[in-house]
C-alpha cells in the first residue's frame, strides 16, 4: 500500500513539474498555426526577438506574421486579432493591424467584376509577384474588351484595396469569396492560377550552303571550272513546358458559378496566354 501510495505521489510531482516548466515559458502562436515555445525577449514596434526553450540563439519574428502571444504569466497579447465578419471598420489611430473592411453594400456591388491576382507556379516554384500581376492584367485587357453591361474594377484599384485589408497570397484562404467581394465592393470575383512544368527540350539546328565558281582562262580546256564551297549553320535548344489553368468564378454570397481546368496544346512557355484566353471566354463574365 506505501508502495502505490509513494508511487502515486511521485507521478503528481512529475506532473506538477511539467506543468511549471510549461508555465515559465512564452508561447508565440503565428498566423500560419505554428507554435513557438520559449522566452519573448524584446518587442519592437515591427517585430519581436525570441529565444526557444534550452536555446540560447535570439530569433527575430515579424509582427505581421504573430496571431498571439501567450505569456508565462498567463496574460494573452493579441498582434493581429481577426476582425469579427459584423466590423466594417478598417484600421484605427492607434491599431496599426489591417482589418478586411466591407467597403459598400450589396446593392452597390451589382454588376461589377473583380480579378484577382494569379497564382502562377513553374515546377511548382512561385514565379514571383511580376508574372502574377502579369497574367492579372491580361486577363483584365482581354475581359474589358468582352464585358458587355458588366463593369470591371480596375486592377490597380482591386491591389490596392486587397493591401488594405490585408488580404494576401498567404492568407486568402482564410476568407470566403462572399467576403473578398465585400473588401472589393464588387458582385463577382474571377479567381485563376498557372501551373506549368518543365517537359523535354527540343533541338533546332538550320544551315546553308555556298558554292563559288571561278572559270580557268589560262587554260586550253573548255569547260574547266574551279570553284570553292562554304558551309554555315546553327543549332539551338528550346525548352518545353506543360502549362495549365484552374479558373473559378465567384459571386458576392460565395457561390461558384464557373470552374474549370484546362491544360494547353502548345509547349511554349507562353502558352498560357491562349489557354487564358479559351477559359476567360467560357465563363459567364464574357460577352461576345
Amino acid at each position: 500500500m506505501k508502495k502505490i501510495i509513494g508511487t502515486l505521489l511521485f507521478f503528481l510531482f512529475f506532473l506538477s513539474v511539467i506543468a511549471q516548466t510549461n508555465n515559465n515559458s512564452d508561447v508565440v502562436l503565428k498566423i500560419n498555426g505554428d507554435e513557438m515555445v520559449g522566452k519573448v525577449t524584446e518587442i519592437n514596434d515591427a517585430d519581436i526577438k525570441f529565444v526557444y526553450k534550452g536555446e540560447t540563439l535570439v530569433y527575430t519574428i515579424k509582427k505581421a506574421d504573430i496571431l498571439k502571444i501567450t505569456y508565462a504569466s498567463g496574460r494573452i497579447e493579441f498582434i493581429n486579432k481577426p476582425a469579427l465578419p459584423s466590423q466594417t471598420a478598417n484600421t484605427t489611430p492607434g491599431n496599426a493591424n489591417p482589418k478586411p473592411v466591407v467597403v459598400s453594400g450589396l446593392g452597390d456591388h451589382h454588376n461589377k467584376v473583380a480579378i484577382l491576382p494569379f497564382s502562377y507556379l513553374i515546377d511548382k516554384q512561385d514565379a514571383g509577384e511580376q508574372m502574377t500581376y502579369a497574367v492579372q492584367n491580361e486577363a483584365f485587357s482581354f475581359l474589358s474588351k468582352h464585358a458587355g453591361m458588366l463593369e470591371l474594377q480596375s486592377t490597380n484599384t482591386t491591389n490596392a484595396l486587397l493591401i488594405k485589408a490585408g488580404v494576401n497570397s498567404g492568407n486568402i484562404r482564410g476568407f470566403t469569396m462572399g467576403e473578398i467581394c465585400d473588401v472589393l465592393g464588387v458582385e463577382f470575383v474571377l479567381q485563376g492560377s498557372i501551373r506549368q512544368d518543365k517537359t523535354s527540350a527540343s533541338n533546332i539546328s538550320s544551315g546553308s550552303s555556298t558554292v563559288k565558281l571561278n572559270n580557268n582562262n589560262n587554260k586550253n580546256v573548255i569547260g574547266s571550272i574551279n570553284g570553292r564551297s562554304s558551309y554555315s549553320g546553327y543549332s539551338t535548344s528550346v525548352q518545353n513546358y506543360s502549362t495549365s489553368v484552374t479558373m473559378s468564378v465567384f459571386n458576392d454570397k460565395g457561390e461558384n458559378l464557373f470552374s474549370q481546368d484546362h491544360q494547353s496544346f502548345w509547349s511554349s512557355d507562353n502558352a498560357y496566354k491562349i489557354t487564358l484566353q479559351y477559359l476567360l471566354k467560357r465563363t459567364p463574365l464574357y460577352k461576345k
